[in-house]
């Protein structure tokens, strides 16, 4: 038997991915960026300020720099890179994501056996109760998670570019933190706002949303967009919401948003990740996973998304692509 050298590696690159991710882990829970970016740069010294054993320290920062983590070494001192650099705590640091897919999501894919055999959450195996009932009940990690959320919204800058809000009042239903309403609001001088989300999300988002654009533009809406959004909107924002929630309960979600629409010149921007079962990518098909895993949702095709638009009298006009894998879909209601 011929060995394939280049395919067995490939299979061993592939495997070993979540030892990986645990080592980035384990880097970010000791806070070794932190402590490199501060000049602690030998293994004795990121040793004394973590806690944890020279020898561990040395292992782990060996790999970190095979992995362009780190430069250097644990003699003569490791320095940052670009990588290092984006797990710093502080605002826009992808820490949070490091510990929350390393901790609370890493024990959830313990069970993807069971998630993909039973299209049900590992996550509730993990913890025994639903991902979004464990965040209602663990403050640290809700904010872990909304943390995770924002940092990994690198394409909101360019949301407005692929559509004119000039002078447009938006309606960002299911807004969070108010993240995506305040960009496209710094953005764009003469349009408005609406946050429209839970009650529980109003004060986070209040503090953003003021702080970036002042209280004159924007007005945040509490309510539950299974049952209704606010009226009157020149453009409909559903920005990664609709993930987690079954065929039925979106088609109500855009039934609620063409109701409520100022005229026919308004539009609903669907902004996700939608899944190809020809010629899949890998990203939006590992999030179409991890949902499963997680919470037992799931990325839908375009296709999928335009037949549940049509139930709700409404049609996709257009579409734009954005970083990340990410598509924006801009969606007409259809004519009477």
């Amino acid at each position: 038997m011929t060995v394939d050298v280049q395919t067995t590696r490939d299979v061993v690159d592939i495997i070993t991915g979540g030892w990986r991710a645990q080592a980035l882990y384990t880097a970010v829970k000791l806070g070794l960026p932190d402590h490199v970016e501060a000049g602690l740069g030998t293994d004795a010294e990121l040793a004394k300020a973590t806690g944890a054993s020279e020898g561990g320290v040395h292992r782990l920062m060996r790999l970190l720099v095979a992995m362009g983590i780190f430069e250097g070494d644990g003699s003569t001192g490791y320095r940052g890179t670009r990588v290092s650099a984006a797990l710093i705590e502080g605002p826009g640091s992808l820490g949070d994501m490091c510990l929350l897919y390393g901790e609370e999501f890493y024990s959830a894919w313990g069970h993807a056996h069971h998630a993909i055999g039973t299209e049900s959450s590992g996550f509730e195996v993990a913890y025994g109760r639903p991902f979004y009932d464990h965040l209602g009940q663990d403050a640290a990690v809700a904010r872990r998670f909304q943390a995770t959320m924002n940092t990994a919204s690198m394409f909101f800058h360019r949301v407005p570019e692929v559509f004119d809000f000039s002078g447009k009042r938006v309606v960002d239903v299911g807004g969070g933190g108010g993240q995506l309403l305040a960009t496209i609001l710094e953005a764009v001088p003469d349009a408005r706002g609406t946050l429209f989300d839970r009650e529980h999300m109003m004060p986070k988002a209040r503090e953003h949303l003021v702080a970036a654009v002042g209280p004159d533009r924007v007005e945040l809406v509490p309510g539950d967009m299974f049952r209704s959004v606010p009226e009157g909107g020149d453009v409909y924002v559903l920005c990664r919401v609709l993930a987690g929630h079954d065929d039925e309960a979106v088609v109500r979600v855009f039934e609620h948003c063409r109701r409520a629409m100022a005229d026919p010149s308004s539009r609903l921007l669907i902004l996700d990740r939608f899944v190809a079962d020809e010629n899949p990518t890998v990203l939006p098909s590992l999030w179409d996973l991890h949902l499963l895993v997680t919470t037992g949702g799931e990325h839908r095709t375009v296709d999928r998304i335009t037949r549940l638009l049509g139930r709700a009298g409404m049609e996709i006009a257009g579409t734009a692509e954005l970083p990340m894998e990410t598509t924006a879909l801009i969606v007409a209601p259809r004519p009477a």
